[in-house]
Order: structure tokens, then C-alpha cells, then sequence
């Protein structure tokens, strides 16, 4: 049988993100960086595990974030969007975070954003 190779990536990508959610998760004092990418946007959430809440959330969909950006996919725009990500956790008082990277890896976009938000004071 011949499966198309979308659905063979797609279980791929399920095992993957099974195994690092079995190593990876988040507590109200540790909560869980989950960043998402596609093809036009980025999108970054912290989350809490235990109580099941999501705490703070930044994309480039946002004006705040997007105003400022020529494009909303390139590093400039990962940079800017984990600088802003920065600034809400510490309004929330948040000062280490586990980060998730999903199945992506820790690579170009992925990497700058990470980057960005331990260069503006949180943990990872």
C-alpha cells in the first residue's frame, strides 16, 4: 500500500512531539515556551501544565509586533517577537521558562526567537 507522504510526515511529526512532551512540561513556577512557525507567520505561547492555563501569548499577527516588521516570517521578525514575549513574562513575574521547540529544530527562526527572549532577562 502506497500512503501519501503528507500522512507519513504527519505521524512523524506526532512521534516527535509525543516524545518531547513525555521529557518536557510546565509548572506554575517553570511554565512551558511553545513556539509554532508557518509558512507567513510565527506564533509563541507560554503555558501552564498543571493548571492547563496559558499565561501569555505573542505572534506576528499582533499590531504591536507586526507594526514594526517588513516581513513577518524572516529573523528580524523572530528576534522582534521574542523580545516582546520577554516583556509579558515579566510583567507576569515569570523569570525561567522550559522551552519547546515542537518538531522543529533549534535552527534559524526557531534558535533567534529562543535567543532573543534569554537575551532580555528570562531563563531557559
Amino acid at each position: 500500500m502506497i500512503t501519501p507522504k503528507y500522512i507519513l510526515k504527519n505521524k512523524r511529526k506526532q512521534r516527535i512531539r509525543k516524545s518531547i512532551k513525555k521529557k518536557i512540561y510546565g509548572t506554575p513556577t517553570k511554565p512551558r515556551l511553545i513556539i509554532f512557525r508557518s509558512n507567513k507567520y510565527l506564533y509563541a505561547q507560554v503555558y501552564n501544565d498543571s493548571s492547563a492555563k496559558l499565561l501569555a501569548y505573542v505572534s506576528t499577527l499582533e499590531k504591536e509586533v507586526n507594526s514594526k516588521l517588513k516581513s513577518f516570517k524572516d529573523r528580524e521578525a523572530a528576534k522582534h517577537m521574542g523580545k516582546v514575549m520577554a516583556g509579558r513574562l515579566k510583567k507576569l513575574k515569570i523569570k525561567t521558562v522550559v522551552f519547546d521547540r515542537n518538531t522543529y529544530d533549534f535552527k534559524g527562526r526557531v534558535k533567534l526567537f529562543a535567543d532573543s527572549v534569554r537575551e532580555n532577562g528570562i531563563q531557559i
